[in-house]
């Protein structure tokens, strides 16, 4: 099971080693601005990537949190349309195996279908390079990936897209037990939904069930049950990244913890 976490971008292989994993994930950038992507590696996107190769280490790049590509709002819809290519490119530049982008809202007062057939239209308006893992989110009442009918939605809409055979789909624990969804059978309904599972973003979460707050905790320190968390990862089959507080200790840690549970 390959098991990594979310580090800083200055040198992320060097990140790797340090917590002992082939797999980090990080922003390439400002996570909360329009501006976009900035390679902070000394030897520029062509180095991270041969760097990476050679280290044997995989490259997960998380896209700002500012792009929604659903909203109605066209000052933020289409400024973030934008920004998602951008970061496309320079993920695919420095060889990322996927860049996760989180699913995005309407307006309280929209129909949600209009969020949906917006995710159509940013499928089809983006060039994809390398895959684009779409991750469920824990708050929001109109959000298009909380609820697994709206995770339906969006897929539905999604489906018939140019460029959909690139579109998968980022698991999160944290979001999904605040969101409200038993992590009992999360695993079993996305897959239902998606058909696929390509990423497990693995964290515990400081708040109670269906919270709608997204506040991640190290494994053991939340609120989440241990024997659930090792189970979505277990079922999920797919690779692990940490978004946990902390530093290299904390994370090692965290991963001796999941380990030893799986």
């Amino acid at each position: 099971m390959d098991i990594g976490a979310h580090v800083e971008q200055t040198d992320p292989i060097a990140e790797a080693q340090a917590r002992g994993t082939t797999l980090v994930q990080f922003f390439l950038g400002d996570p909360q601005s329009f501006k976009g992507p900035v390679v902070k590696y000394a030897g520029g996107p062509d180095g991270l990537r041969a760097d990476a190769e050679a280290a044997g280490v995989d490259l997960y790049v998380h896209a700002p949190y500012l792009i929604n590509v659903a909203t109605t709002n066209n000052r933020q819809r289409i400024p973030g349309r934008k920004l998602l290519q951008q970061h496309m490119d320079a993920a695919a530049e420095i060889g990322a195996k996927g860049l996760i982008v989180h699913g995005g809202h309407v307006q309280d007062d929209d129909d949600p279908a209009k969020g949906f057939d917006n995710w159509r239209k940013a499928i089809e308006a983006t060039d994809i390079k390398i895959p684009l893992l779409i991750e469920n989110t824990a708050g929001g009442t109109n959000a298009m990936c909380r609820y697994l009918d709206r995770i339906a939605g969006v897929w539905e809409a999604i489906s018939n897209a140019e460029g959909f055979d690139q579109v998968g789909f980022c698991l999160d624990t944290c979001h999904a037990h605040a969101g409200g969804n038993k992590l009992e059978t999360v695993v079993e309904d996305v897959l239902a939904i998606t058909g696929r599972i390509d990423l497990v973003h693995c964290n515990d979460s400081r708040d109670e069930f269906d919270s709608g707050a997204d506040r991640h905790a190290n494994f053991g320190a939340g609120k989440i049950d241990a024997d659930l968390l090792a189970g979505v990862v277990r079922e999920a089959g797919a690779p692990v990244i940490c978004e946990t507080p902390g530093g290299a200790a904390e994370h090692e840690a965290d991963f001796a913890w999941l380990r030893e549970r799986l």
